[in-house]
Formats: structure tokens, C-alpha cells, sequence
């Protein structure tokens, strides 16, 4: 009779559930990367296409610093004129 010399010997139910668990933790870890991945993509690609209202263009900064200039400068001539 022919024994077979290549077969593995028995696996224990331990050594299946640590092989289970270790191929488990390392492909949990491989899923999270590519979602942390995919997350920092796509904020770059909205970045890209929305500028955010904190990068303000020039002809917004002169909008915007317009306003509140001209009624100063309006009270501080009524009050000179008043005191005249």
C-alpha cells in the first residue's frame, strides 16, 4: 500500500479560527483605507469645482469692503457739520 506522504496533517479548529480572524483583520484594514481614500478624493474633486466662500476673488473683496465704508464716513461728516 501507497502512503501519502503529501497530505497536511489535520488542522485544528484553533488554528482555523486564528487564520479566520487574522485574514479578517487584515481585509477589514484594506476596506478602510480604500473609504479613507474615497472620502479624501472626493473632497478634493469638490474643492476643485466650488470654491469655498473663505477664498473670496478680488472683485468680491471690493464688494464686500464697500458697504459698511461709505456710512462711517457719512456719520463722521454729519458730526463734524453739527459741530461747526
Amino acid at each position: 500500500s501507497i502512503a501519502p506522504a503529501t497530505l497536511a496533517p489535520p488542522l485544528s479548529l484553533a488554528t482555523m479560527l486564528e487564520s479566520l480572524l487574522d485574514n479578517g483583520l487584515f481585509l477589514g484594514a484594506i476596506v478602510q483605507l480604500l473609504c479613507i481614500l474615497a472620502v479624501i478624493i472626493t473632497h478634493l474633486q469638490l474643492e476643485e469645482t466650488e470654491p469655498n466662500d473663505f477664498q473670496l476673488k478680488p472683485a468680491d473683496l471690493n464688494k464686500k469692503s464697500k458697504g459698511p465704508v461709505p456710512e462711517i464716513c457719512q456719520k463722521l461728516k454729519k458730526e463734524s457739520k453739527k459741530k461747526r
